[in-house]
């Protein structure tokens, strides 16, 4: 038949299939007809920019300007962070063309499981998993210490609020960190809409402390002559690598626009908002974090700066204590927006896998009052309280640049259909089977006829139809061929230049073989034409991302670089995290999956196919 070409796993060997299965973009419908209540759409542009701002701007950029700068870009640190904004703008754009395409909750997880397959979406939805839970429990352990400044000290907070330790358990107990946990959870589970709103007030207080310290920082800086730029080696101490190893620091302060994605299917007009949201937030970010280094650069010496406090420590040196008060309170406000951003996203991915079958129904379970997905919210808090890296989202960066290259190149052609579809999907399919150009050429009229002389049968057009379908196939080959390669050299170039231990012969060995196929697969696919499919695939008239395929390749190479980068201690902890998940998978989601008993159709006729099933139900 017609559609056992496409049905299954293609032919694949046992479990490889699964791992490359593909679904199709949620749509209104689908999730109507799979019995998940839905998400309340309230979110506008300007809550999406609080939620991005507020995700992004953490307690992080109170600590970070010092330590990047005494160790790594001296007073260059504002080009560190210009240089890191322009790399997160990289995978903004990806994020903000998929987000519109697919509008629906998972983020890079509903991405990759649409483009990629189901293998590598489960990878990035539970390394995600992980990195939210363990970032919310680390931003809520870090209210203590700047609570503590309130009453005097670090061991100054009143007993019920101060971290006790439990020797026979060999735990820290935090109250504060273990309140505010419980309270942001309990407002997300009240729904999106008054959520957003609490974030949005957050936010702008925190924005008002960073204007405080640029306005006022700026004014000392101007009245004491700006010594921390008056410096003997330069505005380059540690030259341009420094530069560059304090941009490849920073860029993880701009990765919290994440959250805005994750909330794609709760927003009024996602093709217009989700891509001004990411962007102006974006934007909005980079913008405060230059002018703040700026300004406190400025203000003392580099290699003064206190590592822990280097925002108040300035202010302080220069006999304004009175504001070390007002930056704390930033912090604290910083620790709670962020808490917020990072419990967010969460139950909204777990519920996406919950969907597609790879994780419980509990997960998917949405309040029919709140329009939230309470008991993942829940979850999520729980997990807060008991709680490193970055490995999950650097993975989800890569990964939705890789989607973006198939997007344009070799999107999707055919879509998974329900078993019950197959009376339609046969009729359909005898159809278009066999005989079908001559079929559709008759159709056509007489004068059509008439001009085509010769034979019944219109060989010469049969002959062109099929140049012309040999020709695609052999341009999607080449595409498909391109992007791996691209993949493989972003991979094997990075780690070459990492691996400082091997020889060098082996090294520039290496770099020049992942060079060459990073090249050749930008060179191949910036000279074949993309897929006229790409302008159909998922939710027409949203973002489209520019420069393609250079942007996302150098998406791709930056986040690899960065992986690659992240450490031993820090691959080993997650490899415990992500080979549970194999198991997970193996045990649960692979027999589980929405898509086991699917049949997958040509996209050109899936339409039909679901319009004929409706009639015959009818």
């Amino acid at each position: 038949m017609w559609f056992e070409r496409v049905a299954g796993s293609g032919g694949l060997p046992w479990g490889v299939g699964t791992l490359m299965r593909r679904k199709k973009v949620d749509s209104h419908r689908d999730r109507a007809e799979g019995g998940h209540h839905q998400l309340a759409k309230e979110l506008s542009v300007l809550d999406l920019i609080a939620i991005g701002v507020g995700s992004t701007i953490g307690a992080g950029v109170y600590v970070l300007v010092g330590t990047v700068a005494r160790e790594h870009s001296g007073p260059a640190l504002t080009i560190s962070f210009l240089i890191a904004g322009i790399a997160a703008a990289l995978s903004a754009f990806c994020y903000a063309e998929l987000a519109s395409r697919c509008p629906s909750a998972g983020s890079a997880y509903h991405y990759s499981y649409i483009c990629v397959g189901e293998g590598v979406a489960w990878l990035i939805g539970w390394a995600l998993i992980l990195e939210y839970t363990i970032g919310g429990s680390t931003v809520a352990r870090g209210i203590s210490p700047n609570l503590a400044f309130f009453f005097g000290g670090p061991d100054s907070l009143p007993f019920i609020f101060a971290r006790a330790h439990l020797p026979w358990l060999n735990v820290v107990v935090d109250p504060c960190a273990a309140f505010l946990v419980l309270v942001v959870t309990a407002l997300l589970c009240v729904g999106i809409k008054e959520s957003s709103f609490v974030q949005s007030i957050v936010t702008t207080a925190n924005v008002f402390v960073m204007i405080f310290v640029i306005i006022v920082g700026g004014y000392l800086g101007f009245k004491t002559g700006w010594r921390g730029y008056s410096l003997s080696n330069g505005y380059f101490p540690f030259g341009v690598d420094g530069m560059f190893a304090g941009a490849a620091t920073v860029f993880f302060a701009y990765i919290g626009f994440d959250s805005v994605a994750s909330t794609a299917e709760e927003v009024k007009d996602p093709q217009r908002d989700l891509p001004w949201g990411i962007g102006l937030a974006l934007s909005t970010c980079c913008l405060l974090y230059m002018l703040v280094s700026v300004v406190i650069v400025g203000l003392v010496p580099y290699f003064a700066m206190d590592p822990d406090t280097p925002i108040s420590s300035a202010f302080a040196s220069h006999g304004m204590e009175w504001a070390v008060y007002v930056i704390t309170a930033g912090a604290v406000l910083a620790l709670c927006s962020t808490l917020m951003g990072s419990i967010l996203p969460q139950p909204r991915i777990l519920m996406a896998m919950s969907r597609d079958g790879l994780l419980p129904p509990f997960f998917s379970d949405v309040n029919k009052k709140t329009q939230v997905p309470v008991k993942g919210t829940i979850m999520t808090g729980a997990c807060a309280l008991a709680g490193m890296v970055s490995v999950g989202t650097l993975l989800a960066f890569t990964t939705v640049a890789v989607s973006i290259l198939i997007l344009r190149y070799v999107p999707p052609d055919e879509v998974p259909l329900p078993s019950e579809f197959h009376e339609s999907i046969e009729s359909v399919s005898s159809r278009y089977s066999g005989n079908d150009l001559e079929e559709k050429v008759e159709n056509e009229g007489t004068s059509s006829s008439s001009d085509l002389e010769g034979s019944t049968d219109f060989p010469l057009i049969v002959k062109e139809t099929d140049q012309d379908r040999v020709s695609e196939e052999r341009r999607r080959k080449k595409a498909a061929v391109s992007i791996a390669s691209v993949c493989i050299g972003a991979v094997l170039l990075t780690s070459a230049a990492s691996a400082g231990f091997l020889p060098s012969l082996v090294r520039y060995t290496a770099c020049a073989v992942g060079a060459s196929l990073l090249l050749v697969g930008l060179a191949v696919l910036s000279w074949i034409d993309q897929d006229d499919a790409r302008h159909s695939f998922g939710h027409a008239g949203g973002f489209t991302c520019p420069f393609v395929p250079l942007l996302p390749i150098c998406s791709i190479l930056i986040n690899v670089y960065l992986l690659i980068n992240l450490g031993g201690s820090t691959w080993m902890r997650v490899s415990v995290w992500l080979v549970i998940g194999v198991f997970v998978y193996l045990f649960y989601g692979r027999t589980h999956s929405s898509l086991i008993n699917v049949v997958y159709v040509p996209t050109a006729h899936a339409e039909e196919i679901y319009n004929q099933s409706s009639e015959a139900i009818a």
